[in-house]
């Protein structure tokens, strides 16, 4: 696994599923590799209450009902769509939740505009075909019909993306649980449809900030039920995912760096005053382009502490942290620029006066980052 650049959670955490299914003795629906209250220990961790021999990691951070009514989702015959701002863990709570349930989360589906029915249905090995003839052995299965084959979950990420014609073709999925082949003949000994086992289902994101792009029809609606991941805003939930992506990168990398608690803070307070800005302002243009999401917050720091690394004193400074958050958050100029700057002279200069600590340093980054980017 050491040579993978990013290993599925089936693989990262081989070992605690394999444990998990061990000790197992709950209820499992269908052809499930856990239990339903394994497959939530499994993402949430394990707590001292639980009575298990090992510690089991926390794996997603947010609340606790949303983890539940996943699953409870998937162990009825119901599709799970999971939708909320960029950057809220959506993907990689269903990455999870294949994982626990099916040891398999690569069974995965894009959702963009030039996403067909072929790539959510089948298509065919041309070179087969012409040789032998139209078969199951020359039909290329989707990532969904493997899902149905084997009786495990499909995941489709970023529906509102791809077209109606595309829906449309999930909506007969979801409904039916099967998929006809026509090109085999309508004999019923030509194997021409290929039916869902017990277990099937599919877990589908949705960005919804793409409200509009292409909305879902009501008859998709109807197959899924609806968990809506919101933004992560307390401060506590926050540090902890991010420490625990931090803490990934730093074992990925092989870097030993620390990440002295007050710059965490500040990264975290100048969020949370950037989202109160965005909050209050009257138009589009006095908002930053950047969701804010906790994934682009990790992304600030891991950008700020792979430079400290490679190019700085192998330090993590409060001048490297505001450097990367304005060259991360600063997509349009100048209109993303004036108001970082705006921010910076009118929240943290003040701040720096009053609190000091890292503010004053961090205020200087800023200064110099806008400063380079102007």
């Amino acid at each position: 696994m050491s040579d993978l650049l990013r290993a599925p959670a089936e693989l990262k955490y081989a070992e605690e599923l394999d444990w998990l299914e061990s000790v197992d003795d709950g209820p499992k629906p269908f052809s499930w590799r856990l239990s339903p209250k394994m497959v939530r220990l499994f993402i949430l961790g394990s707590e001292r209450a639980d009575g298990l021999d090992r510690e089991i990691s926390q794996k997603w951070f947010g609340d606790r009902s949303f983890v539940e009514r996943s699953i409870v989702t998937l162990a009825s015959d119901r599709g799970l769509l999971l939708i909320g701002d960029p950057g809220t863990g959506k993907s990689w709570l269903a990455e999870l939740l294949s994982a626990a349930i099916s040891r398999n989360s690569t069974l995965v589906v894009q959702g963009t505009a030039g996403t067909t029915e072929d790539h959510i249905k089948y298509s065919w090995n041309v070179s087969m075909v012409i040789a032998k003839g139209q078969s199951r052995e020359s039909m290329i299965p989707s990532p969904i019909m493997t899902a149905m084959e084997a009786g495990s979950i499909g995941r489709f990420e970023e529906l509102t993306r791809s077209t109606s014609d595309v829906q449309d073709a999930l909506i007969s999925i979801l409904s039916e649980k099967y998929i006809s082949v026509p090109e085999l003949g309508s004999d019923q000994d030509s194997d021409n449809i290929v039916f869902a086992k017990p277990g099937f289902s599919v877990i589908a994101t949705a960005n919804s900030r793409d409200r509009g792009v292409n909305d879902l029809s009501s008859a998709l609606k109807r197959r899924f039920n609806f968990v809506r991941i919101p933004v992560v805003t307390n401060k506590k939930s926050e540090a902890e995912i991010v420490r625990f992506r931090t803490e990934e990168l730093l074992r990925r990398h092989q870097i030993e760096l620390d990440v002295p608690p007050t710059l965490l803070d500040v990264l975290l307070q100048s969020f949370a005053d950037l989202r109160a800005s965005s909050a209050a302002a009257g138009s589009d243009d006095e908002k930053l382009e950047s969701a804010l999401s906790t994934a682009e917050q990790i992304g600030v720091l891991e950008d700020a502490i792979l430079h400290s690394n490679f190019f700085g004193e192998r330090a993590l400074t409060a001048h490297a942290l505001a450097a990367s958050l304005v060259g991360s958050l600063a997509r349009r100029e100048p209109e993303d620029l004036a108001i970082l700057n705006k921010y910076l002279h009118g929240v943290v200069e003040p701040r720096s006066k009053e609190e000091g600590g890292s503010w004053p340093e961090f205020l200087q980054g800023g200064r110099d980052a806008i400063a380079n980017l102007s």
